[in-house]
């Protein structure tokens, strides 16, 4: 307990004192006038963008949470087993279609995901529902709607393509991995004479365990946002348009170019839409589509995430698989017209 008390106060005052660092450069005139001389332009804009993607990301990051907080107390292991098949497939597309019904962010994804695996929730299924509710849920089909001049081409595209690229990628998993693959082994809680003779909880003491969970896993996960979100703003303030262009030749290259755009610049999926859009006139629709389905499923931020949950030789295994079933179904996408 102490160890552990150790480890949240230190993830608390390592974030608290970066926060306050880019508060102060960001905010303070008198700062900015003294350190104006030493400060060059492109750190200011990679301040700007490294501000708004935490922005951005932040708000889904704390709905994940919660919402893993409420999984943690709410939701047993014997619930679980109920809602899943038996049969690995057909959870494959069970966890599919849930989670394109399900209004997640890619950022506040991954605590959920967490919490539902150390639930006894199969890695395949985990896996379908993390790439399927970032991409195709209610919310960011209406925006790629509206982002494209109300026309549902794209959000259509984005929806069918989406899926059946998620339902391939889960059922590789499915193949590949049997074991839930944390990085720490889940705890299965068993209800023993002994527990359930204890009293029961009120609904204030079950709230106020969720907010602990919630905390923990705001902690845990935040640490890697604010690392991938630095990043991110990094890569997006030493790329210049010349070189995209540069790189940018024909449907393979713009297709490339367009999913190393959507990994480095780590958009929230409820806006990334808007920013694919903006690139109409430069790059084909299907370079576009790979765009707005590879972002969503992995991008930087969400892979160090990812990293500090899963073992590394799955995430790594898995942006693979993702990188090449979205490349191959974006070209499917391309051939049928």
């Amino acid at each position: 307990m102490n160890h552990r008390l150790h480890a949240l106060l230190f993830d608390v005052t390592g974030m608290f004192s970066i926060a306050i660092v880019v508060f102060i450069i960001s905010t303070s005139q008198t700062v900015g006038q003294a350190l104006s001389v030493y400060i060059p332009n492109t750190f200011h804009q990679l301040n700007t963008i490294f501000l708004s993607i935490l922005i951005e990301a932040l708000p889904f990051v704390l709905i994940g949470v919660l919402i893993a907080g409420f999984i943690q107390i709410f939701v047993t292991e014997e619930m679980v087993r109920r809602c899943i098949p038996q049969n690995k497939y057909l959870a494959v597309l069970v966890s599919c279609v849930i989670g394109g019904l399900f209004p997640a962010c890619e950022c506040g994804i991954v605590p959920i995901v967490r919490r539902l695996v150390s639930k006894g929730v199969p890695i395949h299924a985990a896996v379908g529902f993390m790439l399927t509710g970032p991409l195709i849920n209610p919310i960011v089909i209406l925006s790629t709607y509206m982002a494209f001049g109300n026309d549902m081409k794209m959000a259509a595209q984005r929806m069918g393509f989406g899926f059946l690229a998620a339902l391939i990628i889960s059922a590789i998993v499915a193949f590949l991995y049997q074991s839930n693959q944390l990085k720490e082994p889940a705890v299965v809680h068993t209800h023993s004479t002994m527990a359930d003779s204890r009293p029961k909880k009120t609904f204030s003491q079950k709230l106020g365990e969720i907010m602990h969970h919630a905390i923990d896993e705001f902690f845990d996960m935040g640490k890697y946002l604010f690392i991938g979100a630095f990043i991110a703003a990094a890569f997006q303030t030493s790329i210049s348009t010349s070189s995209i262009d540069l790189f940018g030749d024909g449907i393979f290259g713009s297709t490339v170019v367009m999913m190393g755009l959507a990994y480095l610049m780590s958009l929230c999926s409820e806006a990334d839409a808007f920013i694919g859009a903006s690139f109409s006139q430069t790059f084909p629709a299907t370079a576009i589509l790979a765009f707005l389905m590879y972002g969503p499923m992995i991008d930087l931020k969400n892979t160090l995430m990812l990293w500090g949950v899963f073992r590394a030789k799955f995430v790594l295994v898995l942006l693979v698989i993702i990188t090449l079933v979205v490349f191959l179904c974006a070209g499917f996408a391309d051939m049928i017209g």
